[in-house]
C-alpha cells in the first residue's frame, strides 16, 4: 500500500544523506517535498500541516545543529514524528477485570466486520482466551452463516437467533457466561452509508452489552472517507480503537496516517490479507520504518517464530552444514516460509532490499513450480539428486508440467547450495582453519593455518543480477565478501572433502 509514498521519501532523503550541514532553506525544501508526498498519499490536510510543523520546529532548532550528521538526524526526526502521527505506541488490549471481555464490532457494510470478527477471535485464542462470536447482523443475507463458517475454521462457537439485533446481542452475552467463555465478539450490521437508523441500532446494542472495547472496522481503500466515517461513529459510540483492513491493497494509505490525529483514537489492529492469520496488532513505529524504507525486522522475526519450530530449524541447519540436506528437507523449509505469508510481503519487511527486487512478483505460482518438480521425484531421487539422468529428468518434467531445463536448473542449484554449505561447515573449527596453532597449515605454512585468502583490499566480486525464484549464489552476500566462490573445489583454506 505504501510503496509510492516510500519511493517518494527515499528520493527526498537521498538528497540530504551525507550532507555535512543543512541550511534552513535545505530543511524547507525537504519539508515541501514531504508535504507534497503526504498529500498525494491522501493524508488529511490538517494532519500534514501539524506533522510538517513539528518536524520544522525540531529540524531548524538546536537539535539538528548539534548533530554530527544532519542528514541522518532529519531522517530520525521524520521517523519519530511519523510514528507519533500513526499513534505513537501499540495499543494494549487488556482483558476485563471481571470476565467476559466484550468487544463490539462496528462499521459500514463491506468494510470487513464479519471476517475481522473471526480474525479477532483467532487472535484472542492465540492469547490463551476462549472467545465466542455473536451474530447480530440480521440485515445482510447469510451474514450469520458466514460467521458460523468462519467460526468452524478457527473452532470458535457462534451464537445467533432469529429476533432483533439488540436482543441477539444481549442473549449472546448471557450464553457466553453460561458456557464460561471469557471473550465475546459481537458482529453488527452495517449500511452502505451512515444514516440515523444504523447509528440508533448500534447505539442500542452498545447500551445492551456495555462493551469493554468498541472497535470500528475501516476499509483503508476508502481514503479520506474512512476518517469521516470514523468521526461519525466516534460521536455515537465513543470508539476505543480502529481496525484497519486491506492494508495489503494498492490504495495510497492516507487513512492509516490520518485516523489517529483526526479521531483521537488509535489503530488497534491491521488486516494485511484475506487469510484469517493475516491479522495482528498495529505497530506505529514498525509502519513508519517501512514507509521510510527501513524494513520491519521485528514483524519478520515474529512471523518466523510462529511458523518455525526451533528444534526442526536447528536440525535442518545441522544437516545443511553436514552436507546431508535433501530435497525433502528443502521442500519442508520452503513450505514453512510460505506459511509466513506472501514472499513479496516478506521482502518488504527486510531492510536494504533494492526496489528492483521488491517489485519482482513472486507468488505461490512460482513457488508451486518448484514444489511440483520435487513432488514428481521418487523418494530416492530426492535424497540423491545425482541419480537423475536424462530419462528421469524428462519424466519429472512431464509429471510437474515443467521443462527438462527447469528441472536441471533446480537440481544444479540445489547441489551447489548443498556443496557450498558443506564447505562452510568447516569454518569455525580447527579443521576449517587449516590446523591448530603451531602446526602446519594446508599450504605448508607454519603457525596458524588459513592465512589471507585474497589480495589486500578484499576480493573483487562481480555484480550479478538476482534471479528469482531460482537460488542465488552466495557471492557478495554479507559475511562472504572475502570469498571467491566461482569454483567451489579450489577454495584455499577449506578442508579437503
Amino acid at each position: 500500500m505504501f510503496e509510492t509514498l516510500s519511493d517518494r521519501f527515499d528520493g527526498i532523503f537521498s538528497r540530504v544523506r551525507g550532507k555535512g550541514r543543512l541550511s534552513e532553506s535545505d530543511v524547507d525544501e525537504v519539508l515541501r517535498e514531504i508535504r507534497l508526498a503526504l498529500l498525494e498519499a491522501d493524508v488529511n490536510f490538517e494532519v500534514v500541516k501539524n506533522l510538517q510543523g513539528r518536524i520544522r520546529d525540531r529540524a531548524v532548532g538546536e537539535e539538528l545543529s548539534k548533530a554530527l550528521n544532519p542528514g541522518q538526524q532529519i531522517i530520525k526526526i521524520v521517523m519519530e514524528e511519523l510514528t507519533q502521527s500513526l499513534g505513537g505506541e501499540t495499543m494494549k488490549v487488556v482483558p476485563a477485570s471481571k470476565p467476559p471481555t466484550v468487544v463490539l464490532m462496528a462499521g459500514l457494510q463491506g468494510s470487513g466486520k464479519t471476517t475481522n470478527s473471526a480474525k479477532l477471535a483467532a487472535w484472542f485464542k492465540k492469547q490463551g482466551r476462549n472467545p465466542i462470536m455473536v451474530g447480530a447482523d440480521l440485515q445482510r443475507p447469510a451474514a450469520v452463516e458466514q460467521l458460523r463458517t468462519l467460526g468452524r475454521q478457527i473452532d470458535v462457537p457462534v451464537f445467533s437467533e432469529a429476533s432483533d439485533p439488540v436482543a441477539v446481542a444481549a442473549a449472546g452475552l448471557v450464553e457466553a457466561k453460561a458456557l464460561g467463555r471469557d471473550v465475546v465478539i459481537c458482529d453488527t450490521a452495517g449500511r452502505l452509508a451512515i444514516d440515523a437508523e444504523l447509528m440508533d441500532e448500534v447505539r442500542q446494542i452498545s447500551e445492551a452489552i456495555n462493551p469493554t472495547y468498541t472497535f470500528l472496522v475501516v476499509d483503508a481503500m476508502t481514503g479520506q472517507d474512512a476518517v469521516t466515517v470514523a468521526q461519525s461513529f466516534h460521536e455515537t459510540l465513543e470508539l476505543d480503537g480502529v481496525i484497519l483492513t486491506k492494508l495489503d491493497g494498492d490504495a495510497r494509505g492516507g487513512a492509516a496516517l490520518s485516523v489517529k490525529e483526526v479521531v483521537g483514537r488509535p489503530i488497534a489492529f491491521a488486516s494485511t490479507g484475506e487469510k484469517l492469520e493475516d491479522f495482528d496488532q498495529f505497530h506505529p513505529d514498525r509502519l513508519a520504518q517501512r514507509i521510510l524504507g527501513m524494513g520491519d525486522v521485528m514483524t519478520l522475526i515474529e512471523k518466523a517464530e510462529e511458523v518455525f519450530e526451533q528444534e526442526e530449524a536447528e536440525a535442518a541447519a545441522a544437516k545443511l552444514l553436514d552436507g546431508q540436506f535433501t530435497l525433502d528437507d528443502f521442500l519442508q523449509q520452503m513450505q514453512q516460509i510460505k506459511k509466513m505469508g506472501p514472499i513479496g510481503n516478506l521482502l518488504g519487511m527486510m531492510p536494504g532490499i533494492p526496489k528492483e527486487v521488491k517489485d519482482v512478483e513472486i507468488g505461490d505460482k512460482e513457488v508451486g513450480r518448484v514444489e511440483a518438480i520435487i513432488y514428481s521425484m521418487t523418494a530416492e531421487e530426492r535424497a540423491k539428486p545425482e541419480l537423475i539422468d536424462g530419462s528421469r529428468r524428462n519424466r519429472i518434467a512431464l509429471g510437474s508440467g515443467t521443462s527438462p531445463t527447469e528441472v536441471s536448473q533446480l537440481i544444479d542449484q540445489f547441489k551447489q547450495m548443498r556443496k557450498m554449505m558443506k564447505q562452510m561447515g568447516g569454518f569455525g573449527t580447527k579443521k576449517g582453519r587449516g590446523g591448530a596453532r603451531g602446526k602446519k597449515g594446508k599450504k605448508g605454512n607454519k603457525g596458524r593455518g588459513g592465512g589471507r585468502v585474497t589480495a589486500k583490499g578484499g576480493a573483487k566480486i562481480p555484480k550479478k543480477a538476482m534471479e528469482l525464484p531460482n537460488l542465488e549464489d552466495l557471492e557478495g552476500m554479507p559475511g562472504f565478501e572475502n570469498l571467491d566462490l566461482s569454483e567451489f573445489g579450489d577454495l584455499p583454506g577449506l578442508p579437503d572433502k
